[in-house]
Parts: C-alpha cells; sequence; structure tokens
C-alpha cells in the first residue's frame, strides 16, 4: 500500500494500527523516495501454518516402494 504524506498525518493510528493488525507494510512516498513502515521481527507466515500429518503409516516405507510399474515409458 502505498501512500502520501499528507495522508499519513491524516489517518497515523488508524494506519500503524492496520500495519500492527496485518503485517502489511505501508509505503509512504515523500521528495521522490519510498518511505516503509514495517513490523519488526514479523514471524514468516509458513510459521502459521498447523502442522498436518499426511502420510499414515511409516515414512521409510516409501523409500523403498517399487513404482517403475507407473512409469510412463514412453519418451516425452
Amino acid at each position: 500500500m502505498g501512500i502520501t504524506t499528507s495522508k499519513l498525518r491524516q489517518n497515523i493510528y488508524k494506519l500503524l494500527d492496520q500495519v500492527a493488525e496485518t503485517g502489511e507494510p505501508l509505503e509512504i512516498k515523500r521528495k521522490g523516495k519510498t518511505l516503509k513502515i514495517v513490523v519488526e521481527n514479523q514471524a514468516s507466515k509458513l510459521a502459521n501454518l498447523k502442522k498436518r500429518d499426511v502420510i499414515v503409516g511409516d515414512a521409510e516405507e516409501l523409500v523403498h516402494i517399487d513404482w517403475s510399474s507407473e512409469w510412463n515409458k514412453k519418451p516425452i
């Protein structure tokens, strides 16, 4: 999101709260340069993912499965 310094001045508390809640950086245009307000030490979005068990059984058994019958033997 990019705004001017005038818009920042008018809504500074609302905009700071928005950055804090969403984690989305705020870009401010000032004298031909872009300044950013960001949340410091924000956790990665990947850290918010729920851990899921997707393999039922022993994962080591997958290494020893013979997949040769599933391969497409025709050249590409």
